[in-house]
């Protein structure tokens, strides 16, 4: 085995460590589980893995590290990753406060299913791109896991978006069993608890996001 693979299989470890620590990622897309069904689940977790491909492809040609180097630029990031978590936080402690059981009559989709799609999508995306600590993330990790001298475009592109497919099919399995339960989670009393767990994650992740120094 070449250096390249020990340390292609070197990284497939680190990341899947990193990827299964839950997260503002994994947050956003259980509340949109719950929402949505399992479909809004899927594209909550394709909206997080191509806010994962952008950072990936900016930190191979430099832009993030123009990101890092201003002050202004990292902070408004940030203050707006931390203000549209606690803004879908507080939606779902809302819904804790107005939750509804299903109307009688309606089937599974139609009872689960509020959240289209596209705003999933975008949700997900959303809440990755507003996360500045993948400026940090990716260059520290990624440079790690190329062969001596050979950080080029092409090797940190295939890592970061390895990273990227490995977050997406992490993501879907948490989609696949929250969509599972749906019968028991879209109970009154479960939902409200769930909605308002969910809420609490958000808007706490939110407001250490905010917190946090560089």
């Amino acid at each position: 085995m070449d250096i390249f693979s020990h340390l292609f299989v070197a990284y497939l470890g680190v990341a899947a460590l990193v990827i299964m620590t839950p997260g503002p990622d994994t947050a956003v897309t259980v509340r949109n589980t719950l929402l949505g069904g399992r479909v809004g689940g899927i594209f909550t977790a394709l909206g997080v893995a191509t806010g994962l491909a952008i950072w990936a492809l900016s930190t191979s040609v430099g832009v993030v590290a123009l990101l890092l180097a201003s002050e202004p630029v990292f902070l408004a990031v940030k203050f707006a990753g931390a203000a549209y978590l606690i803004f879908l936080g507080a939606q779902s402690l809302l819904a804790a406060f107005r939750s509804q059981p299903a109307p009688r009559g309606l089937g599974e989709v139609s009872a689960v299913r509020r959240l289209a799609p596209w705003r999933a999508y975008r949700q997900g995306l959303v809440s990755d791109l507003g996360n500045p600590k993948m400026a940090a993330f990716f260059p520290s990790l990624l440079p790690q896991f190329t062969p001596p001298g050979d950080a080029s475009f092409a090797s940190l592109v295939i890592l970061g978006l390895v990273f990227s497919a490995m977050t997406f099919v992490w993501l879907l399995v948490y989609a696949t069993a929250v969509a599972r339960a749906g019968a028991f989670l879209r109970r009154r009393r479960v939902r409200q608890i769930l909605d308002g767990l969910t809420g609490a994650v958000l808007v706490g992740l939110g407001l250490r996001l905010a917190a946090e120094q560089r």
